[in-house]
């Protein structure tokens, strides 16, 4: 048996905000940055939510109320850190058994330039399709398109 280990999703980027606005920015904004067509609830995506302490769901919210869970918040720790549950396997269906990591970083750069980090890791507990979702994370659809709507979101 094969062990699939695909290296862990890693995109950077620099925004002009500091961390503490930076921060503020993705957690409490993130149903206005986060793309709706970046959906896997049963509705039209109205709203993403990120609840701001450790174990605080993430989710989203359908046009029709419904929500559709997506993680939680491993660690807090404002404005410099938050490590989240990706729970959605590779059917893109959420998995509560399932937990990779993604942990976003934010680092002061200057007086109003900051640096965010983000790592999507222990993608190899995606099973026999890891590479194939390591490969859309990798993409300009995956992380690179949810970072620039973040950068966008910030200008």
């Amino acid at each position: 048996m094969t062990t699939v280990r695909p290296a862990p999703v890693r995109k950077s980027l620099v925004v002009k905000a500091t961390p503490e606005k930076s921060f503020t920015a993705f957690i409490s904004g993130i149903g206005h940055w986060w793309p709706r067509s970046k959906s896997i609830g049963s509705s039209p995506q109205a709203d993403v939510v990120l609840e701001p302490a450790v174990g605080g769901r993430w989710y989203e919210r359908g046009a029709d109320g419904s929500e559709c869970e997506w993680g939680k918040v491993l660690q807090w720790q404002p404005p410099s850190r938050v490590v989240l549950a990706w729970q959605i396997g590779a059917d893109w269906k959420y998995d509560p058994s399932l937990v990779t990591e993604v942990e976003i970083t934010f680092t002061a750069l200057g007086a109003s330039e900051t640096r965010v980090e983000l790592e999507h890791r222990h993608l190899e507990r995606l099973g026999p399709n890891a590479e194939r979702i390591r490969a859309a994370f990798d993409s300009e659809g995956g992380w690179n398109g949810v970072l620039k709507g973040f950068s966008q979101f910030l200008t």
